[in-house]
């Protein structure tokens, strides 16, 4: 029976997946996770007792597994330069990764405290990531450098979305290029 049960619960989180990536927080509804996986939709009540409660599962999950991801690209590289490099391009990489285009539909919807406190939280370690790498290159903040850097890398996953006009490739490689050499060409 348990078994059964995370097996159902995980089949509503990867259809919260798609409905999210495929159409924004307006797409995830009851009744659309019920369809997608073929429940009742007052199984899906079993499950979730709300639309955020389905955000933070899906960040509970999810976020570990893209900041595993990110330290272990950073861990691969041996200067701080291409530490920074695979932090900027990880992230940009999960952008066009299902899981991620969930998290950034959702991350602009309307969310509970507790919702938008676990998100932050889970940000709040990617970005403690890269701070020994901004230290080695000799910021004399590390810490407010990460949280800019963070930025720069938010304000490209926006420019990659769906409809984007610039090319990927040339969005990563131009916030690689800042995060490593500022606006100076």
């Amino acid at each position: 029976m348990a078994e059964h049960r995370a097996m159902q619960r995980a089949a509503l989180l990867d259809a919260a997946r798609r409905l999210l990536s495929e159409g924004g927080t307006e797409a995830l509804t009851f009744p659309a996770l019920a369809e997608r996986t073929g429940l009742a939709r007052s199984s899906v009540y079993e499950y979730f007792r709300s639309r955020a409660a389905v955000v933070e599962e899906l960040c509970a999950v999810d976020l570990p597994l893209w900041a595993a991801e990110i330290e272990a690209a950073m861990a691969a590289r041996s200067t701080p330069q291409q530490k920074v490099e695979a932090y900027v391009r990880g992230q940009l990489a999960l952008a066009g990764d299902r899981r991620h285009r969930a998290v950034v539909a959702i991350s602009a919807g309307e969310l509970d405290q507790g919702a938008r406190e676990k998100i932050r939280a889970a940000h709040g370690g990617l970005v403690a990531m890269v701070v020994e790498a901004l230290a080695e290159l000799g910021h004399a903040q590390p810490r407010l450098a990460a949280q800019l850097l963070q930025g720069v890398v938010d304000a490209a996953v926006r420019r990659t979305g769906p409809g984007a006009a610039e090319d990927p490739r040339t969005v990563a490689d131009t916030a690689v290029a800042i995060a490593l050499h500022g606006v100076t060409p």
